[in-house]
């Protein structure tokens, strides 16, 4: 495969024409009466139109026939995608995960969506306030099919294996230890090419934005320029059997035929795209004279609530970097916490739970519900040295943090079979150091 070329920056007004077609894009305005190459010009709108310049999102498509070209949308199965919260009983206790299973394709064939699998989640896609969060397992190419989301915004983490995604806008490869985010309402396919798996946390309503540094100045954590959007690419493609057209509507999956593939997209311009960014890039910000800052610190990407300050969802990270911090127990502090926390892991061993968590499992501390090192972590940081130090060398955990109550899906309290149900023995071993006549 060649390499993919991109378009660095986050939220950039961008051009792309597929060099095939040099001058595809209207010269001076958006709509022509007849667009260059007898293309067909489609805005997609990523905000409403009367936001305001900072917040308003929204692109032109110049494709060789409009998306509109299709047959009625029909019912089809769910498989293990949901967004109903009231399936299972609330679970108050602290929840990991074993790495999720994925199936060998010679036993059951999964591409991306069919390969879906819904956790938790919160909140409501009719009324555009909301989160879920999935777990992607597939061995198997989407072939003839794409898929597009008119919920909400999805960012994708891939844990094992790389996917190939083809967007509208062009082409994404992207592997463990990078993200990407594909937008409300961009069709997109998947090529995997073995088994793989992922994390994937959607966000109804809003849009991810870089989080607002404040004190920390105009530079760090992740950069705009290290985002990357994809070029214009396109296929002019007769599918003879149908190109099924996949759309989740109101959490449901609909499905639609249509004779030639959606990626038919020759030229485009605007600000509303698909974009992927890798998380070695993140620039590292951490205490170096004593305690912890706040693990908002590592915060790669913010969906914003109305409430300021307060996330809809926050995707963070904990990169390897120095440990420097003196007279300080230094792994993650013992916490509850009036936000939801998911973690997983991409690869390494995470410093606060060496054992039992590993890469592709996952684990859930909702809101109040204490959480913090197991006994073994504790009682090494509390001897240990301090000096000078790497911390998460060849590791890579993330958290997906909510302001939503998240309720755990029936899927993954025991469908799944993945459910570590001693998790609670890690905390078991700790015991009172306590003594009043010693300070």
């Amino acid at each position: 495969m060649a390499e993919l070329k991109y378009m660095p920056g986050f939220g950039n007004e961008c051009v792309s024409e597929d060099p095939r077609c040099p001058g595809a894009l209207p010269e001076g305005q958006n709509n022509p009466q007849v667009c260059p190459y007898g293309l067909y010009a489609e805005q997609l709108s990523g905000s409403a139109f009367t936001c305001p310049r900072s917040t308003n999102k929204r692109s032109w498509l110049y494709r060789i026939l409009p998306s509109v070209c299709h047959k009625p949308f029909k019912p089809m199965d769910q498989g293990h995608l949901t967004h109903n919260w009231d399936e299972a009983e609330a679970e108050p206790n602290q929840l990991r995960w074993k790495p999720f299973e994925i199936p060998r394709a010679s036993e059951k064939k999964l591409d991306f969506v069919s390969g879906l699998h819904t956790l938790c989640g919160a909140g409501e896609p009719k009324s555009r306030n909301g989160i879920a969060i999935h777990i992607f397992t597939c061995n198997t190419p989407m072939i003839n099919r794409c898929f597009y989301n008119s919920d909400g915004d999805f960012l994708i983490v891939p844990q094992q294996g790389k996917l190939l995604i083809t967007t509208e806008f062009g082409k994404l490869l992207v592997e463990p230890n990078e993200i990407c985010v594909i937008q409300q309402g961009m069709r997109f396919n998947v090529e995997v090419f073995g088994e793989s798996r992922g994390y994937i946390l959607e966000v109804y309503g809003v849009h991810f934005e870089l989080p607002d540094l404040g004190p920390i100045g105009a530079n760090g954590l992740a950069n705009p320029r290290d985002f990357l959007v994809p070029v214009a690419w396109y296929e002019d493609r007769q599918v003879a059997g149908d190109y099924t057209v996949i759309s989740k509507y109101q959490g449901k999956l609909f499905s639609a035929q249509q004779d030639f593939s959606p990626f038919n997209v020759v030229a485009w311009h605007g600000n509303y795209t698909p974009y992927k960014y890798n998380l070695d890039n993140f620039m590292v910000i951490n205490s170096v004279a004593f305690d912890h800052a706040d693990p908002s610190v590592f915060t790669v990407l913010t969906a914003k609530s109305t409430r300021p300050g307060v996330a809809l969802a926050d995707f963070v990270i904990f990169p390897p970097r120095w440990g420097v911090a003196n007279n300080t127990f230094r792994p993650p502090y013992y916490h509850r916490n009036c936000m939801s926390e998911f973690m997983g892991l991409i690869k390494g061993h995470y410093e606060a739970k060496e054992e039992g968590f590993q890469p592709g499992g996952a684990s859930l501390h909702s809101m109040m519900t204490p959480h913090g090192p197991d006994a073994e972590c504790f009682e090494k940081a509390s001897k240990a040295r301090l000096e000078a130090e790497r911390v998460a060398e060849g590791t890579m955990a993330f958290m997906f943090e909510s302001s939503f109550s998240m309720a755990v899906t029936t899927w993954g309290l025991k469908t799944s079979n993945c459910l570590d149900k001693t998790y609670y023995k890690c905390w078991e071993p700790l015991k009172s150091h306590f003594n009043p006549r010693c300070k």
